[in-house]
């Protein structure tokens, strides 16, 4: 039966721009030496070309960075408990933008618009039923952003964000129970009413948000406070400082970049190396102050917000602006999620209301976030 799936998903996925590579022959090989009995035994998972899998090439994101390498220990660890890896998803260069255009190669998209990014191949390979889940890794939105834009299932798990971390590894999926199931979490009734702060204007860079994604979330809010939770609308929790420290910690990283790049990804080494040094300590330590300073601020276990500020557009509208402009609009477009990456609290995104909404856990657990999600339906 398990054959059946793989030769009809490789059938499917011929030819799909979501998928940088596909892998039937390493797929059928480990299938016939057979596989382990863990939870996951079975599960066909595509894995982000940001992560090297061995035997299959690794492009991050460009046709001029690929490379063959051992396998990443997350993808060792999904195979030892059991999953199939079927190939890698399309991501953006070094998975650096809010949407995905792969220097040199095809780029996906969905319903005739960007599927949103660095994760968004795998956000397509779920939204189109290919896959059940996918993995993918979120260092300002990256898996929330792309579930957002194709009406899926994006979680962000916390992570350790001091240093200037941005990035944890996560999956998309069809629903919220399926990543309590990859995440091994439960889903179990909420032992308490949770209180929800509701942000519905941007919290990062200057943008408006258009009326169906508020009004998604004002209906969530709503839902949520029927349903017997302490919801209360709130203000932005600081300035732009935060936000501005973001950039310049991202700036920072880029500067390890080598070779040819995309015109953003060049824009960004250039900002980085032009960085003094003590300008990237000042952000850093703003980066790590945002996290007590909001706690102070908003007196919540959960913020809810908008995911997107407005619909996706088509593929090309960010790269074909210049690139401070690019990285400027990618930020009007995506105002909230990155506060999960500055402060490294968990974060999902659920479709809702004909848009999405985005869940941040101030101080709520991982399976408290989860469970509140689904008992918004998703």
């Amino acid at each position: 039966m398990l054959r059946d799936q793989l030769e009809e998903f490789f059938d499917a996925a011929l030819g799909e721009p979501a998928f940088a590579h596909l892998a039937p022959e390493l797929a059928f090989r480990r299938l016939s030496a057979g596989l382990p009995s863990g939870r996951l035994s079975g599960l066909l998972l595509p894995i982000k070309d940001l992560t090297p899998v061995a035997g299959m090439p690794c492009s991050y994101g460009s046709a001029s960075r690929v490379v063959w390498q051992e396998s990443d220990p997350i993808v060792l660890e999904l195979e030892r408990q059991g999953a199939v890896i079927v190939g890698k998803t399309a991501t953006s260069e070094l998975g650096m933008t809010a949407y995905t255009e792969p220097v040199g190669l095809p780029a996906p998209s969905w319903q005739g618009h960007t599927p949103g990014g660095s994760s968004g191949g795998a956000a397509v390979a779920v939204a189109s039923g290919l896959v059940r889940i996918a993995h993918g890794s979120d260092g300002g939105g990256s898996l929330r952003v792309p579930a957002a834009a194709c009406g899926v299932v994006g979680y962000k798990p916390p992570h350790n964000s001091a240093g200037g971390k941005l990035t944890a590894q996560g999956f998309i999926s069809r629903t919220v129970a399926d990543q309590a199931f990859i995440h091994d979490l439960p889903l179990a009734p909420l032992g308490r009413p949770l209180r929800v702060g509701v942000l519905l204007t941007p919290l990062h860079g200057s943008g408006s948000v258009s009326p169906a994604w508020r009004s998604a979330a004002i209906a969530a809010a709503d839902a949520l406070s029927d349903l017997g939770h302490s919801v209360v609308e709130v203000a932005p929790a600081y300035g732009p400082e935060p936000f501005e420290a973001f950039s310049d910690v991202l700036a920072g990283m880029c500067r390890r970049i080598t070779g040819s790049a995309s015109p953003i990804v060049s824009w960004l080494r250039a900002r980085g190396l032009a960085l003094p040094e003590a300008r990237h300590a000042e952000a850093l330590a703003v980066f790590e102050s945002v996290p007590a300073q909001v706690l102070h601020a908003w007196p919540f276990d959960v913020l809810l917000t908008p995911t997107l500020a407005f619909d996706p557009p088509s593929v090309g509208y960010f790269s074909s602006l210049a690139p401070a402009d690019d990285f400027a609009e990618q930020t009007r477009w995506t105002p909230w999620a990155t506060l999960c990456n500055i402060t490294g609290w968990a974060g999902i995104s659920i479709p809702f209301g004909g848009r999405s909404v985005h869940l941040s856990a101030l101080r709520s657990s991982p399976a408290e976030l989860l469970t509140l999600a689904a008992e918004l339906g998703a």
